[in-house]
């Protein structure tokens, strides 16, 4: 089901209280653990309804109950049910509420290929929660059938799964909501990371802040090049300033009805291009160059989520200096000295090291605003992708606190993240002859001096900082990610506000 833009509609769920035995319908998913795929009680009932489809397929695939693992069948003899699916678990030991997202995404998948319209999903409760079990299996399913077929000449016109029932988890719909409004906010950060720099621009950016401020009623601020000379943002200004298209800082705010608890602040790394600038990047990293706005994307993203979520007793700002660095006779040299607005002064020695510089500007802007604490994501370091590959995050803060809140969030989402340590003596490789500091330290630890740099900037506030460099897109399906962007970030934060 696609609108008018190729973006796949949501799936239409229901938590009915019905078991798999007496459900009927194009396709039953049947989840089984590893080492217990013996057909006993309610599934051995089961299979005499369907004929020994299960016990079969079983045996035929020499199914084993391992994770994501996937059998499919059509059963015969007239059969209320059309397609059955079996989805390994892993151990039962092992199961984890991203076990369970897996396993649901895995399912859709296999669902979607064998034209189930109409799907039911028998997956066990994880650690009593139905609440939280169904929440997960609405993200498997919901991440794993989106597709964005905007920039093609036709829709994708691939068959879709319309519907999924939820056995067995009677009155969780407003966990079934609430996953549902995560995804509209993690897709949302996909469509903008997977948009060619073409079509998201600094001014695009803008326009969709105010469209989603609009639907959602939140507070919305667009500082534009003067205002941003007015308050001294010489570091985002720096970077902009090649770039035949005007910068813009964007600033959103989630107000709930009552005096706020607690205020958040979420910053953003905006390059919707990094060319690189005079330190010009080389074909086999320049073209890809369009997603070095993903930590703004799931700033936005999460902006999205939040705005539909309503937290009742949190405000939460989103920031992002949004620009291109392009090449031009205006652009920042290497050797230029740039002021930030909180007066520190930066020799640039690689104009290729200017999310920082961004980044910069925006948080001394941040922490002005009072916050309680501040989370910045940025596509900053290729030294985090070398540390840590293209699976987990790197985070860098200086509260334990803090980095123990966002950490708790992101197993709740799925997203792995790693503590990375802020070496202070590493700064040494950042002093500057005749400034404050330089951009860039030496190549070893990179990712640590990119962390110590944005540090100069954040004075008292409780601050993490995710370098999303490796996650924030896959070359290749992964889990419930099709190949290409991947929304990373958005359930962290959504999970950390909700749980402040």
């Amino acid at each position: 089901m696609a609108n008018d833009q190729g973006i796949m509609m949501m799936v239409k769920f229901q938590a009915v209280e019905s078991e798999a035995l007496d459900w009927s319908g194009d396709g039953l998913v049947v989840s089984l653990f590893e080492g217990e795929v013996e057909l006993t009680g309610s599934l051995a009932q089961l299979d005499e309804k369907l004929l020994g489809t299960l016990k079969e397929l079983i045996a035929e695939k020499e199914f084993e109950g391992k994770p994501g693992s996937l059998a499919a069948a059509r059963v015969g003899g007239g059969s209320s049910i059309r397609k059955v699916i079996l989805v390994g678990l892993g151990r039962k030991e092992n199961l984890t509420l991203e076990g369970i997202r897996l396993a649901a995404a895995a399912a859709a998948r296999s669902a979607k290929a064998e034209k189930c319209k109409t799907v039911a999903m028998s997956l066990p409760v994880w650690n009593g929660d139905a609440a939280k079990t169904a929440g997960s299996i609405v993200e498997g399913v919901e991440l794993a059938l989106f597709q964005d077929s905007r920039f093609k000449s036709e829709p994708d016109k691939n068959h879709t799964v319309d519907s999924v029932d939820l056995l067995g988890l009677a009155g969780t719909e407003g966990a079934i909501a609430q996953g549902l409004q995560i995804c509209a906010g993690v897709n949302l950060a996909r469509e903008l990371v997977a948009a060619p720099a073409n079509a998201c621009t600094p001014i695009t950016m803008a326009e969709m802040a105010q469209a989603l401020a609009s639907e959602l009623g939140l507070e919305l601020e667009i500082l534009s090049k003067e205002d941003c000379e007015k308050l001294g943002m010489g570091a985002f200004l720096g970077v902009a300033q090649a770039s035949d298209l005007p910068p813009k800082f964007i600033h959103m705010t989630y107000k709930p009805p009552v005096t706020p608890r607690r205020k958040l602040a979420i910053v953003g790394k905006g390059l919707t291009f990094d060319s690189g600038g005079l330190n010009l990047k080389t074909q086999g990293g320049i073209e890809t160059m369009k997603m070095d706005m993903g930590g703004a994307a799931a700033t936005f993203g999460a902006a999205k989520a939040i705005g539909l979520l309503k937290p009742a007793d949190i405000e939460v700002h989103f920031v992002s200096a949004v620009t291109e660095n392009m090449i031009s006779g205006h652009a920042m040299h290497p050797g230029d000295f740039l002021t930030a607005s909180n007066g520190k002064t930066i020799e640039i020695n690689n104009t290729d090291a200017e999310g920082r510089l961004t980044l910069s500007d925006a948080l001394v802007f941040t922490e002005k605003l009072g916050v309680d604490a501040i989370v910045d994501l940025a596509t900053l370091t290729g030294a985090c992708v070398i540390a840590l590959g293209d699976d987990i995050a790197g985070l860098w803060s200086t509260s334990d606190s803090l980095a123990a809140e966002v950490h708790q969030a992101s197993e709740l989402a799925g997203e792995k993240l790693w503590r990375m340590p802020l070496e202070e003596k590493y700064f040494e490789g950042l002093k500057a002859m005749h400034a404050d500091m330089k951009n860039t330290g030496p190549r070893p630890g990179g990712s640590i001096t990119a962390a110590l740099f944005l540090k100069q900037f954040v004075e008292k506030t409780p601050w993490v900082h995710l370098d999303i460099a490796g996650p924030v897109w896959t070359d290749k399906e992964k889990g419930y990610n099709s190949a290409g962007a991947t929304g990373f970030g958005v359930r962290t934060l959504v999970n950390w506000v909700l749980n402040a």
